[in-house]
């Protein structure tokens, strides 16, 4: 059976959220790692190389990063429909959006946090501006980022602002979808 190792109250939550919702047939076992307030500890037995969560490991196969467990995941469990399978309509726009938050909206945002800017970063990432207006823009046909269709997508890149709300864009289309995607999301 795949065992996803989790901290409660971290970026795992996502995906253990995603589990539930997928019913998979995964072992989420509790980990512990160090927290920003100095709180926790690496975990001996998580055998993520750096100690972090999410981390899946499914017999030889052992996968990390958010994006690509939720490929996994959803490719895995494909009767939930919470991903488009290959050849499946959405499904480039659903990749993207996935990679877009794990290359993009995650490191604006965590920049943004951190009140740090730089030429450098503008030029390749942009900005915390272009980032709302590419999530307004997907989402003005709404009232998903796929349109009709509530995917891991979604789950993925709302996350931040249910942990972050006073990050969260003042964009009524953003706050709208962020609070559908949270009553998608509850048990």
């Amino acid at each position: 059976m795949p065992v996803l190792c989790h901290a409660p109250q971290s970026r795992s939550d996502t995906i253990a959220t995603l589990v539930r919702m997928l019913e998979a047939n995964v072992e989420i076992r509790e980990v512990s790692i160090p927290r920003q307030d100095g709180s926790g500890q690496p975990d001996p037995t998580n055998p993520h190389p750096e100690k972090k969560v999410p981390y899946l490991v499914d017999g030889t196969e052992t996968l990390r990063e958010r994006g690509a467990i939720i490929v996994y995941l959803t490719d895995a469990y494909p009767n939930a429909r919470l991903g488009p399978l290959p050849g499946e309509v959405g499904r480039g726009a659903y990749l993207s959006w996935l990679f877009y938050y794990q290359g993009v909206m995650e490191p604006l945002i965590l920049l943004h946090w951190a009140q740090l800017s730089h030429a450098a970063i503008t030029a390749s990432l942009r900005d915390i501006d272009t980032m709302t207006a590419r999530l307004t823009e997907a989402l003005d046909p709404g009232p998903y980022l796929l349109g009709d269709r509530f995917t891991a997508a979604d789950m993925l890149c709302s996350s931040p602002f249910h942990w972050f709300p006073d990050l969260m864009p003042e964009a009524p289309a953003i706050r709208d979808w962020v609070a559908r995607c949270a009553r998608r999301m509850q048990p």
